[in-house]
């Protein structure tokens, strides 16, 4: 207790931020965040716990019938490679590792889509033994946290149904149909303010397991929880609330997975997990760029992006997730792709993300709402940040982020210093977030919302976020183009001096020559200079997937200067 009391008191000694909030509560000058029932989602009222009940499933599963494993398993768990040698299965569970995600991805059995087909069936039977002779029963630890057991599920259900189960029949449908008990003990639901992603994770370990176990009441809640939870994580464009494009993805994955499985059984709740899962699948087109899928925000660890290309309308859906799916899913489930359109691009701007191209450039540009990174949310300081293409090819890109935390290089991923952004100060454009402000705090401190547009020229940012910083008042940005160049054009109002810093962060290889940076790369070449000040260079990382990156360069100009300010930066296509 002493030393939790310690950390909450160095925690509000570094927040000015939090001390102003704590101080207005006091006084009552903010609201509080609303009663709830951790746990215990209103729209379940009465229906909690959930009843064990009897798996009987409406389809037959087979009972996978292997030897034991004779050569060596190379697993992949959240950007880290362990390998296991036959006989050593169990050690797996004994292991420890730095990053809390890769033991989850064990437990979650996530390396097995990813291994697909090429997996020998003896390592799976041999694994999920192992676990379930350590941690088979129901506990309160990792192994059994609810997001984990619904993974963990959903996992083992898909590769059961191509291959078999990996245990005795009865013993395995058994453990299974004890996750749908444990799961809805513990639902991560803390209230309309602090409720993430993770509690739709819930409902569709809950949904899939109960449909593929005949476990009626336990489908029946996952549908409740899926549907319910649906307005609440999306925005009405269709683009999930948090902040990541990749996190995007993955909920536009799960929601099309429930809505497959409510077509095969003919369920009530079809068309509204379709709805959902068609808008969700409308907005990806507007995040992908002609490179690629920028990683805005955080990178689930639950799968590499590449896992999920096959969302993309047109793309090959022969691979990765969509490979996994037999053929009469995967023809409903590339009809429902590619038949979704695209989600309009005001309702898209208005929820945070602008897409837009000018002749051979492409941008992809995020300002959330409010302008505090959204909370609960996967989100990054990225107010006044983009990624932007030329001809197809990455010219500037957000790096990701490749493992949580909240300290060390996980900090410095998610701050503004790590983003094509501008910083005052060092600061970041919003103060950290927490879910218990209210919108009444947020607006007082962070001013009006960004505001984000496009025309015929160009792109504009404006934000009053540096203005909690005293004398500083508001920051413009405007990306101005031509066939043959970029222009991007800042200023901040104010009365004081401060150190102003933009950056670009590159995957082309980069020098400078006397006061400009030449970048090379994907069969053209560009020069970058910045008024009034010399650039300076900087290796960095860039991340492809959670845990693995390839080399980048950042690009800084930085400025000491009395405020008001203006200058611009000029990209150049040699």
């Amino acid at each position: 207790m002493p030393g939790a009391l310690i950390r909450k008191a160095r925690r509000l000694a570094a927040d000015p931020v939090l001390r102003r909030w704590l101080l207005g509560r006091t006084l009552g000058r903010f609201a509080g965040a609303p009663p709830f029932k951790a746990h215990r989602p209103p729209y379940l009222e009465g229906r909690l716990p959930l009843p064990a009940e009897k798996a009987e499933p409406p389809a037959a599963f087979a009972e996978l019938d292997t030897g034991r494993p004779s050569a060596p398993l190379d697993i992949p768990l959240a950007g880290h490679t362990v390998r296991i040698e036959p006989g050593d299965e169990k050690d797996l569970f004994g292991k420890s590792f730095g990053d809390i995600e890769v033991l989850l991805a064990i437990h979650r059995f996530a390396w097995l889509p990813l291994l697909g087909e090429d997996i020998d069936p003896a390592w799976v039977r041999a694994i999920w033994g192992a676990w379930r002779n350590i941690h088979g029963t129901p506990s309160r630890g990792w192994p059994w946290h609810p997001y984990t057991a619904a993974e963990r599920a959903v996992n083992i259900l898909n590769f059961s149904r191509r291959r078999g189960l990996p245990g005795r029949l009865a013993d395995t449908l058994l453990v299974l149909a004890a996750h749908g008990p444990a799961i809805a003990a513990k639902l991560e639901y803390f209230g309309g303010h602090h409720t993430s992603n993770h509690l739709a994770n819930n409902g569709r370990g809950l949904y899939l397991l109960g449909l593929a176990l005949g476990l009626g009441d336990c489908a029946e809640m996952g549908a409740a929880i899926l549907i319910g939870e649906a307005e609440r994580i999306f925005n009405a464009s269709g683009i999930l609330r948090e902040g990541s494009s990749h996190y995007h993805m993955l909920l536009a994955r799960n929601y099309a997975e429930a809505w497959l499985a409510a077509r095969a059984h003919a369920r009530k709740e079809e068309p509204a997990l379709k709805r959902t899962a068609a808008k969700a699948l409308a907005a990806i087109p507007r995040l992908v760029l002609p490179g690629g899928l920028p990683l805005i925000g955080d990178i689930s660890p639950d799968c590499p992006p590449a896992f999920l290309s096959g969302l993309v309308p047109g793309g090959d859906a022969g691979g990765g997730w969509t490979g996994l799916l037999d053929t009469a899913e995967r023809q409903a489930f590339v009809g429902l792709r590619d038949g979704a359109g695209i989600m309009d691009a005001e309702e898209l701007r208005a929820d945070g993300w602008l897409r837009a191209d000018f002749g051979p450039w492409s941008g992809l540009w995020h300002a959330a709402p409010e302008g505090w990174s959204p909370m609960p949310g996967h989100g990054h300081q990225d107010c006044g940040g983009f990624e932007m293409h030329y001809l197809g090819e990455a010219l500037f890109v957000d790096p990701g982020r490749g493992a949580y935390g909240e300290t060390g290089k996980a900090a410095y991923f998610r701050s503004a210093r790590a983003h094509n952004s501008l910083t005052v100060d060092g600061a970041d454009p919003y103060p950290a977030n927490k879910p218990y402000y209210d919108p009444a705090f947020r607006a007082l401190l962070g001013g009006p919302p960004p505001g984000l547009r496009r025309d015929s020229q160009g792109v504009s940012l404006n934000h009053h976020g540096y203005a909690r910083l005293g004398g500083v008042g508001e920051l413009i940005r405007e990306w101005s183009f031509t066939d043959t160049s970029l222009t991007i054009s800042d200023s901040i109002s104010g009365t004081t001096e401060r150190l102003v810093e933009r950056r670009l962060i590159t995957p082309l290889a980069a020098k400078t020559e006397a006061d400009a940076v030449v970048l090379e790369g994907g069969g053209a070449a560009f020069r970058i200079t910045g008024e009034g000040s010399v650039p300076s260079l900087s290796p960095v990382e860039r991340w492809l997937a959670y845990g693995e990156s390839v080399p980048a360069t950042e690009i800084r100009f930085e400025s000491k200067t009395t405020l008001p300010w203006s200058a611009a930066l000029s990209v150049e296509v040699l």
